[in-house]
């Protein structure tokens, strides 16, 4: 197994790069076929080393001649091993019937699927269905699946869990539920984003020594966003640094009731090192809450001309946290898009968005599902059946960078015309509060001098990196947003 790369690929690639591995450099599509089933063993033996009793299911294509070679080399180790078939293997063709031949020749039992070919079994290995996946799972299928979802024994998928669709990551009727994922040649963005992570475990991968030079000519759906660039974008700092070289964060919100959601934000702006924290905020609220948090300068702001000196003084402003819908939250957001600052937008500012729509590329747009559907006028189900079209369709419809939240979040840029996924973060992490954190985290990095895009995805990596120290430290369950504040600065500083 190699170290997971960055670039992801869409199936449609992938195959692509096995056709060019085996027409034009020469390497026969067994061998590659061989190389994956090896692969996938060896995986198994590492991760299962005391396992004995092996159920291969299998079903049709490529992806059903790797489970063969699987089951062979588990014959060939002496482990116990059989294969319930969803299709006649007398009706395989090319190298998924060679890897049939070579497992019947090993003696491996092979029957036509049964739930009660299951019983006993201590690992089961998905090979049913591969990447070609576009419809919904029926029948025999679909059965096969919710059998081995009930089993107690764990699973491991072969390329991708069957059912789950390889360039989206949406479940197309029903998916197999894996403990672990080895992928070939290529990763997959839907192992990634969407129910990906929920189906796949822990994911591998295995070039099967496939020519690296081939994979140049060919660009990438997106890139996994692993931190890399870290101590390039937040270098040690100067000794004779002053906090007017690390920007003035204004974060505008905090309708009445709600000044928690605004606060969160900007103590996430100050802990990732922003000079100056202000916030802009109901009258009521500001006394009282400067008490609790002195370093952060609150502002009772009731109209326009309350707000335009911090405005004026703000390097980027962050909007939405607690905005709430009402008139003041439209005459705070208005006011906001009057002027030419950095702006990053969250919560309520995007559901007014979504009313008022616009368009500029010095703005970074925060949604989760439901507000991105709402700027999209679609559903959350339509958004979350394809990530990567939504995120691509925001940047395109609203400019500048959007960050689509959520499990495995995705960055997009109109002006870098790339996309990104995030790489850190938990379900512990889905509790009110953390996007308003996330708010806060991306505008501080904007106020430090970062490109918006490259804002954008530290702040995505560093935020999931902190909820998962935090994670790491007390559980996932009852992780509140302001766990992560020691650990965002903890994260800043690596």
């Amino acid at each position: 197994m190699s170290e997971l790369p960055v670039e992801l690929y869409r199936a449609a690639q992938v195959r692509e790069l096995d056709r060019i591995a085996i027409q034009e450099r020469g390497i026969p599509g067994y061998t590659l076929m061989s190389r994956a089933g090896a692969a996938a063993f060896d995986l198994l033996r590492q991760r299962w080393p005391d396992v004995h009793r092996i159920v291969v299911v299998c079903g049709s294509g490529n992806n059903a001649g790797d489970g063969y070679v699987v089951a062979r080399l588990a014959r060939q180790a002496g482990l116990e091993v059989r294969v319930p078939t969803l299709v006649d293997p007398t009706l395989l063709g090319g190298d998924a019937r060679t890897a049939w031949q070579d497992a019947i020749a090993a003696e491996v039992p092979v029957a036509p699927f049964t739930v009660a070919g299951l019983v006993d079994a201590e690992l089961l290995v998905d090979a049913i269905l591969g990447t070609g996946l576009e419809r919904e799972v029926s029948g025999p299928w679909r059965e096969a699946i919710v059998a081995m979802n009930a089993h107690p024994a764990a699973t491991l998928a072969l390329d991708i869990p069957s059912g789950l669709h390889a360039d989206t990551g949406a479940i197309l009727g029903a998916a197999t539920h894996a403990a672990a994922t080895i992928t070939f040649i290529g990763l997959k963005p839907g192992l990634f984003t969407g129910q990906g992570p929920a189906c796949c475990g822990a994911v591998e991968f295995a070039d099967l020594d496939v020519p690296p030079d081939i994979y140049r000519a060919m660009h990438p759906a997106c890139w996994r966003y692993t931190g890399a660039d870290l101590p390039e974008l937040l270098p040690r700092r100067s000794r004779s640094a002053h906090k007017g070289h690390f920007g003035h964060v204004l974060v505008v919100g905090g309708d009445s009731g709600m000044v928690g959601a605004v606060r969160m934000a900007a103590e996430a702006a100050a802990r990732c090192g922003a000079g100056l924290v202000s916030i802009a905020t109901r009258a009521a609220h500001a006394g009282w809450q400067a008490v609790a948090r002195p370093e952060l300068m609150f502002h009772g702001v009731e109209d326009e001309d309350d707000l335009a000196p911090l405005l004026d003084r703000a390097t980027v402003i962050a909007i939405g946290p607690g905005l709430g819908r009402s008139d003041w939250g439209r005459t705070m957001l208005g006011a906001v898009l009057a002027c030419d600052k950095p702006l990053v937008v969250d919560a309520d500012g995007l559901n007014l968005l979504a009313i008022e729509l616009g368009y500029r590329d010095g703005w970074i747009l925060t949604p989760h599902p439901g507000e991105a559907a709402r700027l999209l006028k679609m559903t959350p189900t339509q958004v979350e059946a394809d990530r990567f079209a939504a995120v691509e369709d925001l940047a395109l419809r609203y400019g500048g960078v959007v960050v689509l939240k959520g499990a495995g979040s995705l960055i997009a840029s109109k002006v870098d015309g790339q996309v990104a996924l995030g790489t850190t973060g938990n379900p512990g992490m889905a509790s009110g509060g953390m996007g308003d954190v996330l708010t806060g985290v991306i505008a501080s990095l904007v106020a430090q001098g970062l490109p918006l895009f490259a804002a954008a995805k530290a702040g995505v990596y560093l935020h999931g990196l902190a909820g998962d120290w935090a994670a790491q430290a007390g559980g996932e369950r009852g992780l509140l947003a302001t766990d992560l504040l020691p650990w965002l600065r903890q994260a800043v500083n690596r």
